[in-house]
């Protein structure tokens, strides 16, 4: 200001001394030339002042703005007020002026007399993150309203200009519209933009959609409330929740599928669901008991007991169910296959809160009810005969369940109890795809008794083979030495053979020699009755002579110096040469030679 009037004086004085009368000549030559100098020195100086006072009032009616910031104006002097409520000026009233200057040089009369200059920083907001608007200047919010209608992204651009904001009946207070990630030049005065960790993007992984429920409605938007059940299944007991069209206050009907999403949490309550396949467990919470057989050496079978506490995993859903067969109680562990697919998240959300609420509140006592009433009522089994053998074709039977159908009809426990699930959690808008059954905590007392019968075959199957397992080595052994023997017994049989064809060949010629001697006695007999036994004798013992002397020919030099020189005459019919020469013979003396 000081600046503004030293420059206006400096202009007046300037221009004073510049449009000055020239003086009158003077009556000498020297003062003459005086009075020129004076006045020439008079204008110049009026000149440089008129310059300098134009400068400094030209220094006052100019800004110049960075490329990183916003100008901002606040009127001091001025011949209006602003009307009461207001705190920018559409018109030129005193106060923050709803006119921004952008980067460079502008040029405004007297700006730094009748105005207060601010600059700020543009409004950066980062990736990943959203600007919270406040309009500090508007229209009163409506009554019942605490956040002020969303505006569609197209027009979201003029509705930061104040102008129009101001013009057009834009809302005071918290908006539900957002800055999205970029830069803006926005007026301060009007706007208060707020970005911290509250201030988040809304991201919707993959296998996930959002759940948004509006507390704001986008003008234009037809409204219709629509009462929606899960599953759309027209269930005796399903859930029904009033749900709208997008861009209306209460449960929005659609979920969002997975992206991301610039939310203001003022505006909207956004809930993430799982849609995936998810496993519910049913686990622990009891003590097992358990009988241990063993075997010694021999072959005797031994059971010990003892215990082990299951307890509840950190992932499990709930302890096991206990269901009752038979008079005794069984702990039986369970597992289930869910999912909440993205048609029914709202009827979820909407119903119970979420998928957790829905577990404990509704599907695990429905779960719990359904196994105990189906394990302690009665199975459907197919008929086997006493063997345990399927009948064909396949016939079916209703009786009571039985404490080892949890073994050995599992599968039809599993099914019935499935059926029954399924249609509790459709009423609920999940999806049950399967119920498996764990491995049951039954009584040792029940199975103890088979598992000795399994024992004992399971030992009696083990004698078996080893039994055989010893013949077979015996008949190995037995090959064995019968293999390093071979060549002595291959002897042995040759030998057995050999002697077996003499016996066989001394057979025939004791056979053949039976026969002759028959043949020889028949013919000695026939020659008896002809000749007479007693020179049948002779001729007998002559012919063994004669074939004594044919196996030994030196006999017969021996013989004839036995034979004495005797003429022996005769007939020449009968024996009588013969003996007469034998008749001669034993008349030698002993020990004399024959002549």
């Amino acid at each position: 200001m000081v600046g503004i009037v030293v420059g206006f004086l400096l202009v007046v004085v300037g221009v004073i001394l510049f449009w000055r009368p020239r003086p009158k000549p003077a009556t000498s030559g020297a003062n003459r030339i005086l009075r020129l100098a004076g006045f020439f020195a008079g204008r110049a100086g009026g000149l440089v002042m008129t310059l300098i006072g134009i400068f400094l009032l030209a220094s006052s009616s100019f800004v110049f703005v960075d490329a990183n910031g916003v100008g901002h104006l606040k009127r001091i002097y001025a011949f209006n007020e602003l009307p009461p409520g207001r705190i920018v000026a559409l018109d030129g009233e005193k106060g923050k002026q709803a006119q921004i200057l952008g980067p460079g040089f502008h040029f405004i009369p007297f700006v730094g007399v009748l105005y207060d200059y601010e600059e700020f920083d543009v409004v950066a907001v980062p990736e990943g993150f959203y600007g919270q608007l406040i309009a500090l200047d508007g229209v009163a919010m409506p009554t019942g309203m605490f956040i002020a209608p969303e505006i569609p992204d197209d027009k979201v651009s003029n509705m930061l200009n104040a102008d129009v904001f101001l013009t057009n009946g834009g809302t005071r207070g918290p908006q539900a519209s957002v800055l999205k990630p970029g830069q803006y030049r926005l007026n301060r005065y009007l706007w208060d933009v707020r970005v911290d960790k509250n201030t988040r993007a809304t991201v919707i992984p993959k296998g996930h959609v959002a759940v948004v429920k509006s507390n704001v409605a986008t003008p234009g938007v037809d409204c219709k409330e629509e009462h929606v059940s899960a599953s759309d299944a027209k269930l005796e007991g399903a859930l029904t929740v009033p749900l709208v069209p997008r861009g209306c206050v209460g449960i929005w009907k659609t979920a969002i599928l997975p992206g991301a999403e610039y939310f203001n949490r003022r505006a909207y309550e956004v809930t993430i669901v799982d849609t995936r396949v998810q496993t519910w467990e049913y686990k622990g919470g009891f003590t097992k008991r358990i009988i241990d057989l063993s075997v010694d050496q021999q072959g005797n079978i031994r059971q010990t007991e003892r215990s082990e506490v299951e307890r509840i995993p950190n992932t499990a859903a709930d302890r096991a169910v206990f269901v009752k067969i038979e008079g005794w109680d069984i702990p039986l562990e369970l597992r289930a296959l869910v999912q909440v697919t993205p048609q029914n998240a709202p009827v979820v959300i909407g119903s119970v809160g979420g998928l957790a609420e829905i577990e404990d509140r509704i599907l695990t006592p429905a779960i719990r009810s359904i196994v105990r009433n189906v394990a302690g009522s009665t199975i459907q089994v197919p008929k086997k005969n006493a063997e345990g053998v399927i009948i064909l074709p396949i016939e079916y039977i209703t009786r009571p369940t039985k404490v080892l159908d949890l073994i050995e009809n599992r599968e039809a426990l599993e099914q019935t109890i499935e059926a029954l699930i399924k249609v509790e959690g459709l009423k609920a808008g999940v999806d049950i795809k399967e119920i498996r059954l764990g491995e049951p905590s039954i009584p040792p007392e029940l199975l103890v008794s088979r598992l000795r019968v399994q024992l004992a075959d399971q030992l009696a199957r083990a004698y078996e083979r080893e039994t055989a397992a010893q013949s077979k080595r015996v008949e190995t052994e037995q090959a064995r030495a019968t293999a390093n023997e071979q060549p002595r017994l291959v002897k042995a049989q040759i030998a057995v053979k050999v002697a077996k064809q003499r016996e066989e060949e001394r057979a025939a010629l004791g056979s053949a020699e039976r026969q002759y001697l028959e043949e020889l006695a028949r013919g000695q007999l026939a020659q008896a009755n002809v000749l007479g036994q007693d020179r049948v004798a002779m001729l007998q013992g002559l012919e063994k002579i004669l074939n004594a002397l044919e196996r030994r020919p030196e006999l017969v030099a021996l013989v004839g110096k036995l034979v004495p020189n005797t003429v022996v005459g005769g007939d020449g019919i009968g024996l009588a040469g013969a003996a007469a020469i034998f008749g001669s013979a034993g008349k030698i003396p002993l020990g004399s030679k024959p002549q």
